[in-house]
């Protein structure tokens, strides 16, 4: 199939780029990579009257890290050049660890870190580990601008707190305090499918307890899901192998709504996270006790 028709806007700058969508509001679409929205677009899923292409942008381009150990990364830089940025895999672990599994080479090289996030794809990888990273998101608009915490970015499936007047322009990662640990794990289908679930944790210990946990559960709802039994059950506690087990439970039992598809069923989706939470927590346990 073919989109509808649609007007086209290449800008070269910032300014000019949030010059157009405030010009364009409701009728302007960005678009980044691509990877996702021209796909939709075909289908016609997606029908929008403009489109603002961020690539000729240079500007937003970017991975700078930040001696507080946090690094800035800006929303056009490639997935691909994230996943074998050296600083980012000293710092953040998690990120090239999580990239292998999106897509495959070609399609990372072309998509972008903050394109996939703003595109809030329930199944995808990223908006999932902008939310368990607690990244913050800054948003411009013309003669504005303001930062959101990714968990309240996402509001639905395919859909931000982003104004059509605005475009996700950077997002920070914060740094993780030492004995830090991270793990993703996923199941798909085949290699560079759509995980039909998956878990990403980070646990940060202080002594043989839980000081603090993150954990987000993907492909089982509407967003990425960010645990509050794990923050229950393993705060301030020693991580046993009985508490993960509680943790996997409770997950699976009453904090997913998963879908049944052509990929999976519902119940396959509970146990796959059933399955899946022990496992991630574990080895991100392991990796903190050696420093993170």
């Amino acid at each position: 199939m073919k989109p509808v028709k649609f007007d086209y806007y290449a800008p070269t700058s910032v300014p000019e780029a949030l010059d157009t969508l405030n010009e364009l509001g409701y009728d302007g679409k960005v678009i980044a990579g691509g990877q996702s929205l021209i796909a939709a677009m075909n289908f016609r899923m997606a029908r929008p009257a403009a489109l603002v292409d961020l690539n000729g942008v240079p500007e937003l381009s970017y991975i700078k890290p930040n001696p507080d150990g946090s690094i800035a990364i800006g929303t056009m830089t490639r997935v691909n050049t994230v996943e074998y940025d050296q600083e980012v895999a000293k710092r953040f672990p998690l990120l090239p660890e999580v990239a292998k599994f999106i897509a495959h080479p070609a399609i990372r090289r072309r998509g972008t870190f903050g394109g996939a996030i703003a595109h809030a794809d329930p199944a995808g990888q990223l908006p999932s580990i902008a939310v368990v990273m607690d990244a913050n998101v800054l948003i411009r608009g013309k003669g504005k601008e303001r930062w959101v915490k990714a968990p309240e970015l996402i509001i639905g499936p395919f859909m931000t707190t982003i104004e059509p007047d605005e475009m996700l322009a950077e997002v920070v990662l914060t740094a993780n305090p030492p004995y830090t640990g991270s793990n993703y794990m996923q199941v798909s289908r085949q290699n560079g499918g759509y995980a039909q679930a998956a878990v990403a944790s980070i646990v940060n210990l202080d002594g043989e307890k839980v000081k603090n946990v993150r954990l987000v559960l993907m492909s089982v709802g509407e967003v990425p899901i960010l645990s509050q039994k794990a923050v229950e059950i393993l705060v301030g506690q020693k991580p046993t192998p009985e508490a993960l087990k509680e943790v996997s439970e409770a997950c699976a039992s009453s904090e997913i709504d998963p879908a049944t598809d052509i990929h999976a069923t519902a119940d396959y989706r509970r146990t796959l996270i059933r399955t899946l939470v022990g496992r991630s927590l574990t080895e991100s346990i392991a990796r903190a006790k050696k420093g993170g």
